[in-house]
């Protein structure tokens, strides 16, 4: 689906600002961010930081932690303007309406990525496991589903919106069964 075929009058039905995802090209996220910014239009692209080797060095270098996502934070009166970057391909849709994503789930990745967790964006999709609660520590109040993976123990949180998932690594200790 092309910019051209999306019909903007009702892609966007929210009078207030909500959170919304939108699908860039291929490796451009850092300038869709700056785009976007130059419009005026509150957008969030999440960051992590990774080494990378090259031929001759490693390097940290900070990659988008959801690729060819960013986020943005419209209404129905100025959602155009995001079409109108060059590097955005599309609002994430259904039934030709822009899905709003809750703040707090925006809120939760900041969180994550400003305590340091370490993190990974998965698209395996797993079977429902026990679902779990942070007890102590700066992830606390912190809901997921338990999962094993590549060995580690990790909790897994579901961002149904976007149809991505994340993983958490986190002590056991510090986990207790949410029934």
């Amino acid at each position: 689906m092309t910019k051209e075929n999306i019909r903007p009058a009702k892609l966007v039905d929210s009078v207030q600002p909500q959170w919304y995802a939108c699908y860039t090209r291929s490796r451009s996220e850092k300038i869709t961010e700056t785009q976007l910014l130059q419009a005026g239009i509150e957008c969030y692209l999440p960051l992590i930081r990774t080494r990378r080797k090259w031929s001759d060095r490693l390097k940290w270098v900070d990659i988008p932690l959801i690729r060819s996502y960013i986020f943005v934070r419209v209404s129905q009166d100025n959602f155009t303007r995001v079409l109108s970057a060059d590097s955005v391909v599309r609002f994430i849709t259904f039934e030709n309406k822009a899905v709003p994503i809750p703040d707090n789930q925006i809120e939760t990745i900041r969180l994550l990525l400003n305590q340091g967790a370490e993190l990974e964006v998965v698209s395996k999709r797993f079977e429902p496991g026990d679902k779990v609660v942070v007890q102590a520590g700066p992830f606390l109040g912190l809901q997921g589903e338990l999962v094993q993976y590549r060995g580690k123990h990790k909790v897994l949180i579901r961002l149904g919106e976007m149809n991505e998932c994340l993983l958490v690594t986190l002590p056991l200790e510090l986990l207790m069964r949410d029934y």
